[in-house]
């Protein structure tokens, strides 16, 4: 979503922490061209002029044009600026308030922001993150078979919704939901309400007499993030006449501009809560403006990559694979196991975009020709072989190799490129077994998938820069995986384009 703005800003701070010192007018300059950034990336014209303003104030004068590194100073003036325009002044603007059961949530917006999609896929979040129960209930009288989608969605993800009674209105079917809630037991129930392709007054009536009926504890605008600078005026619009408590972005994994996001925020005064990011029913994240700035500065997000290994491993397994590690041993069976981690992470593109710098390689990556097939063809080799190939790859000789490939339906030279990934993985697992008798490998498994689950996540987050790199030499130089020259990993480079 922020690609274009990430590589513009992405440029103009490559400028200034190349130059030993600064003067104003290269800050100058550098803003200029921020400007022009945010402008192009759909940012409205008061949100990029407050912005710049607010920036230009902290950098002016002696701090920054004499500091030892004026460049990644003012680089870290614009991040946190840039988060301050995302999240505004209230740290925890991301909680939903669902207490006093049954608690009432009203979801708001245009036809065809994804409503309806968000309603069920927020209801799936909160049964299985925050052990609610719920009951959904679609409000949509208008558009044909709204309430039948709503209905078949919560079949899927295993949540409760009212009963369809043709003929009556949205009040009514508010007012029985609220009643069915109460005698049901629930901890909070989900009102889908109408949408239209503009706003009107019929609309804005319907949603004020279910708000009224409701009293909802969040009432939350879904806003298609592709619709640029109209989605502030929506958002501006239904709080005016309804009164918002916070938004949710949907379509975010998409081509826009981003600059609804920017400006959404700062215009409102409303807290963007959640973003959807696909179709999937658990397509939907927290939204955190300390992360997505880091995403558009190209620092990446450590934070979120280890959040998404917490949840696509379970412990017992990372349990397994620490112990094997410890003991230097690293098969075929583990190399499959770390390439459909990869693939349930979101593939190479969704792991490089939280990895810091990673952002920078993404031509590079494109002109090899790289993808999650490469993956996906690896996979199909291991599965190739047999058994005792996979817990001993050193068996494969000629004969084998051949086999195995035309099982894959693939080349011997592919395998070949899958062997030299394996032993250079299994180099990098020894050498971090043999750290402290497995010191460092136990505390980072343990510290990401123990109990709590967020212990890896917060060190990776303070971790000092400087810490990181001195581990990675200790481990031989640069980590496999990332190439040491700044290409692509290992084993992967020849993976591309065929001739």
């Amino acid at each position: 979503m922020f690609e274009n703005l990430s590589e513009r800003l992405g440029g103009v701070f490559d400028r200034l922490t190349k130059q030993g010192a600064l003067s104003d007018d290269d800050i100058k300059t550098a803003l200029r061209e921020v400007r022009v950034a945010l402008l192009e990336a759909d940012v409205s014209l008061p949100v990029a002029r407050d912005f710049i303003k607010a920036i230009a104030d902290k950098a002016a004068g002696q701090s920054v044009t004499k500091s030892i590194t004026p460049g990644q100073q003012v680089v870290k003036i614009v991040h946190d600026e840039l988060v301050h325009v995302l999240a505004g002044d209230n740290e925890n603007a991301g909680e939903l308030k669902i207490d006093n059961a049954p608690a009432p949530i009203l979801m708001v917006g245009l036809q065809g922001s994804g409503k309806t999609t968000t309603t069920a896929k927020l209801a799936k979040r909160l049964k299985e993150k925050n052990g609610k129960r719920v009951l959904m209930a679609s409000l949509d009288v208008q558009r044909p078979a709204a309430q039948e989608q709503l209905a078949v969605l919560g079949t899927q993800i295993g949540v409760d919704t009212l009963p369809i009674v043709k003929g009556q209105s949205a009040v009514d079917i508010a007012k029985r939901a609220k009643q069915q809630a109460t005698m049901g037991g629930y901890d909070v129930y989900m009102l889908d309400t109408a949408g239209r392709l503009h706003i009107d007054e019929v609309l804005m009536d319907e949603v004020q007499s279910v708000r009224d009926i409701a009293n909802p504890r969040e009432t939350l605008l879904v806003v298609d993030g592709l619709t640029g600078q109209d989605a502030v005026n929506v958002a501006e619009e239904f709080d005016n006449k309804v009164g918002v408590s916070g938004v949710v972005l949907t379509r975010m994994d998409g081509d826009g501009r981003g600059g609804a996001a920017l400006s959404m925020r700062a215009v409102t005064g409303k807290p963007i809560k959640f973003v959807g990011l696909g179709e999937k029913m658990d397509a939907l994240e927290e939204f955190h403006p300390e992360r997505v700035a880091g995403r558009i500065l190209g620092m990446g997000d450590i934070v979120s990559l280890v959040e998404k290994a917490q949840e696509t491993i379970e412990a017992e397994q990372a349990e397994r694979m620490m112990r094997r590690f410890q003991k230097g041993q690293f098969n075929m069976n583990d190399l499959k196991q770390q390439l459909e981690q990869m693939l349930k992470m979101g593939g190479m593109e969704g792991i490089m975009g939280m990895m810091p710098g990673m952002g920078k390689m993404k031509k590079q990556v494109e002109e090899a020709g790289f993808d999650d097939s490469i993956l996906k063809r690896q996979i199909a080799l291991i599965n190739s072989m047999t058994k005792r190939e996979r817990a001993n790859p050193k068996l494969l000789q000629a004969s084998r190799k051949k086999r195995i490939a035309r099982g894959a339906g693939l080349e011997v030279s592919e395998l070949n490129k899958l062997m030299k990934m394996h032993r250079q993985m299994a180099d990098m697992m020894k050498k971090m077994g043999k750290m402290g008798k497995g010191g460092m490998l136990k505390k980072a498994m343990s510290g990401m998938f123990g109990k709590g689950g967020h212990g890896m996540a917060g060190e990776l987050q303070n971790m000092d820069p400087k810490a990181m790199e001195a581990a990675a030499k200790q481990m031989g130089g640069k980590l496999p995986g990332l190439g040491g020259g700044g290409g692509l990993p290992p084993g992967l480079s020849g993976f591309g384009k065929k001739k």
